[in-house]
């Protein structure tokens, strides 16, 4: 081995320790990123004449990110490389190993945005169903559900609810969103009636609440704030008491929230600026109806589906 792959074998101790530590990253992302930057190495020496790790250049790196898309890896594997790379170098500009970051100007391949699962209306019904409502958290768990689906929140904007931002008497939530941006969301009658249903009887029975949590809305039975995981862990024992065959988690119902609303006609802006999207192009992703959807539509409106129908 020459120095210089020494050199790397030693940055790359370093750099899984700040993935671990500073990062706080899994140890399959870290396995990962300690792969991709390995193979730039092996590139490096072999392609690039080994030069150091201080004089990589944007155009190196372009070669090597040409040289994996000969491999035929998929565009997702494309991109992770990428930011295994990005990641890599921004531990070394912490380090003071280089002084300049040559994958500032490095784009990753464009990648198709899946579509979040949305469930359709009835299976909403078939979900809120399933609540054992002879539990207090049966009351709790319908009250946060409907939330969620009325308001199209984030579980992290549902867990964080305060008592002082409901405005029931108006139909109006405050929600402190991403950046800690608030926005106003009109909030539907039966998630109205559910919270009240579970503050008057409920939540006003708990024995204790825990300091820090008395203004947040929905507490678990110890009376601490609910966290992500429990939503989700809630969702999705009710999606096999329900039969619901679908991956069921906490943004699938914001995402049934939004569809539903643009099968709906509504207009794409406003659900923007429910849902707390900066951009629209954001929001866009809730527009891709199923094809099914269209095609009925087109077939029920359109003359010409009309007589091809017939």
């Amino acid at each position: 081995m020459s120095s210089d792959n020494r050199v790397w074998s030693a940055y790359l101790k370093g750099f899984k320790a700040y993935l671990q530590l500073e990062r706080s990253m899994s140890d399959n992302t870290v396995s990962a990123y300690l792969h991709d930057v390995e193979m730039l190495g092996e590139f490096i020496y072999a392609e690039q004449d080994n030069i150091g790790i201080g004089k990589i250049e944007l155009k190196h790196l372009q070669s090597f990110i040409a040289h994996i898309n000969e491999l035929e890896l998929t565009v997702n594997t494309q991109a992770r490389v990428i930011s295994g790379i990005k990641a890599f170098f921004k531990y070394l500009l912490l380090e003071d190993v280089v002084t300049n970051d040559p994958t500032a100007l490095l784009e990753a391949p464009k990648l198709r945005r899946a579509l979040p699962v949305h469930l359709s209306v009835g299976e909403i019904e078939q979900l809120f169903n399933a609540i054992d409502h002879s539990k207090p958290e049966g009351q709790r768990n319908r009250a946060m559900l409907e939330t969620m689906y009325s308001c199209g929140l984030r579980v992290s904007e549902l867990t964080n609810l305060k008592i002082s931002n409901l405005y029931l008497d108006v139909d109006f939530v405050r929600v402190i969103g991403k950046g800690d941006k608030e926005r106003l969301v009109p909030i539907g009658g039966e998630a109205v009636k559910q919270i009240k249903l579970y503050k008057d009887h409920v939540r006003t029975h708990l024995k204790s609440i825990k300091k820090g949590c008395e203004d947040i809305l929905f507490l678990n039975r110890r009376g601490g704030q609910l966290s992500r995981v429990m939503v989700f862990m809630i969702l999705k024992d009710l999606a096999e008491k329900s039969g619901l065959n679908k991956n069921i988690h906490p943004h699938t119902l914001r995402h049934s929230f939004a569809t539903h609303l643009v099968e709906a006609g509504a207009d794409l802006r406003a659900v923007q600026e429910m849902l707390g999207h900066k951009s629209i192009t954001t929001t866009e992703i809730y527009t891709h109806l199923d094809r099914g959807y269209l095609r009925q539509t087109l077939e029920q409106y359109h003359p010409r589906f009309k007589n091809n129908a017939e």
